[in-house]
């Protein structure tokens, strides 16, 4: 009998459909976030995102379900890059206290809202009216207040109230949340470095309660 030929997929300019079906949905996230960054999220539409991204409707579907499943994909992609960012400053001081570390990732949040305001507001923005992004902003309070009690964890008292300590770390990133969204809007007059140096402030108040001390 006759071996079956094996048949390899059809390529188009040199690339698979695969590599074409990831192209087509990058262009699609990528003109969401502009989209989004421009107008807000309410602005991002399946029409509005295709004919920014100069592809037909068949498209979009080929790779989300719905806009909500686009708007939770822009929104991951920000919450990565910005854990990301954030787990890179801790490390930058990886030797050092905690308080050190916690100045490291504070710093590196606020200038990256000083200095890209665009990127910043997805996931500092108003999401009020869309159940996906709201829910993913408390899943993503959560991820933070998880990062920050694991980063101080080695530092932590023997006899630390491990409650307390939870409930303080999400007052302390709901107050941040909501400081910089103040002063992003204008609403607070100040330099990115006098936030930094207010919420390292509020941070040591805090810290007393729950690091051990050092000699």
């Amino acid at each position: 009998m006759e071996a079956a030929k094996v048949v390899s997929p059809r390529r188009y300019g040199g690339k698979s459909a695969d590599q074409r079906r990831a192209e087509r949905r990058a262009q699609l996230v990528e003109a969401a976030l502009e989209i989004w960054q421009q107008q807000g999220w309410a602005a991002v539409t399946m029409r509005g995102v295709c004919a920014q991204a100069g592809l037909t409707d068949r498209y979009f579907y080929e790779s989300f379900a719905d806009r909500d499943a686009l708007l939770g994909t822009v929104w991951d992609q920000m919450r990565d890059e910005t854990l990301t960012m954030l787990v890179g400053a801790i490390a930058s001081v990886g030797e050092d206290d905690a308080l050190a570390q916690l100045t490291a990732a504070v710093d590196a949040v606020v200038h990256h809202i000083a200095d890209e305001p665009a990127r910043a507001q997805i996931i500092f923005g108003d999401h009020a009216g869309s159940a996906v992004l709201e829910q993913r902003r408390r899943d993503t309070v959560q991820l933070a207040t998880d990062l920050m009690i694991d980063t101080a964890r080695p530092f932590l008292r023997d006899d630390v109230d491990e409650h307390a300590l939870r409930i303080h770390t999400l007052l302390g990133i709901g107050g941040f949340v909501e400081l910089v969204l103040a002063w992003r809007d204008g609403l607070v007059d100040a330099t990115a470095d006098e936030i930094v140096e207010h919420l390292i402030d509020v941070g040591t108040a805090l810290s007393g309660r729950f690091l051990r001390q050092v000699p």
